[in-house]
């Protein structure tokens, strides 16, 4: 099969691994700038284009869109979809998991296990806000924030509402969580492929950090999830719709509770930590749900 691989850099490491996991199994594979494709949108001929070629030739594509381009990115990815290309992640799965709202109402609505959450527009509910989720401390999210950006933990009750204050006035959209003290700074992240989580690593901040991403210092190592972990990641991406997704997992004194599904999750921390070929897992995915000639995605996205 050719394979596109929807990457703004070559050189990173998941991209990277993915072409090496797709030449070593003999498909012909072209890393893709989806912000340098534009396209022809038209009912009988749809196209995309890059550096002046027409890409009439893929049989699957794998978007790594990061979340600044999510906008221009599901557009070219829904492209594909409209040429009858297999995409290990839907467009519509994309930009719904990129919604931490919505993904949260989603999954709400299916019976995951979540931190309490609040959300609310006008500042005459901040206190009601902060006695939603159990009063202080509590920890304050941006809707648009990655990798821990845009996340902070307020301690006291005045904090809280200093923090919330100041992103209403910056007018960012954001939400009120609980803190899961028992987590101590630590999450789980699972990765599914297909329906199955292959790979699953604990990360833990750094000292006096309560958020665990590694792009911020954070360590990572094997760990065994239970059945209900189990059972909780792949039903969370399932109900986002993803072929692929990295899903984080608190464990609650209430059991395992969702803080994120993601679409693009990195492989660099989890081969590491756990050895396995997680590159290979997704190109056999796609090898056995995109055969030459059945490339269509399913649509249930």
């Amino acid at each position: 099969m050719k394979i596109a691989i929807l990457s703004r850099k070559a050189e990173l490491y998941s991209t990277s691994r993915l072409v090496e996991a797709a030449e070593q199994r003999g498909h012909e594979v072209e890393v893709v700038n989806p912000l340098r494709c534009y396209m022809n949108i038209t009912a009988h001929k749809p196209a995309v284009y890059y550096r002046g070629n027409e890409l009439n030739d893929i049989d699957a594509i794998i978007p790594r869109i990061g979340a600044s381009i999510t906008f221009y990115g599901t557009a070219v990815v829904r492209q594909f979809e409209m040429m009858g290309v297999y995409s290990v992640n839907e467009s519509v799965a994309i930009t719904r998991s990129r919604d931490k709202l919505r993904s949260l109402q989603l999954l709400a609505r299916r019976g995951i296990g979540l931190p309490v959450t609040g959300f609310a527009n006008s500042t005459m509910y901040t206190q009601d806000l902060i006695d939603l989720v159990g009063g202080a401390p509590l920890v304050v999210k941006l809707l648009e924030g990655t990798q821990g950006v845009g996340v902070v933990l307020a301690e006291t009750h005045s904090a809280a509402e200093s923090v919330i204050e100041a992103f209403r006035g910056l007018k960012a959209n954001f939400i009120v969580q609980e803190y899961i003290k028992e987590a101590k700074g630590s999450d789980i992240r699972c990765i599914v492929v297909g329906g199955k989580v292959v790979a699953s690593m604990m990360r833990q901040g750094k000292e006096g950090e309560f958020r665990s991403n590694l792009h911020r210092g954070g360590t990572a190592s094997v760990v065994k999830i239970t059945p209900e972990e189990r059972s909780t990641a792949v039903r969370a991406a399932k109900i986002m719709g993803l072929g692929v997704a990295g899903v984080d997992l608190l464990r609650s004194n209430h059991g395992p509770v969702v803080m994120e599904v993601n679409s693009s999750p990195g492989l660099e921390g989890v081969e590491t930590a756990t050895g396995k070929d997680i590159a290979g897992m997704i190109i056999d995915h796609i090898a056995k749900n995109a055969c030459p000639g059945n490339t269509r995605t399913k649509g249930k996205g």
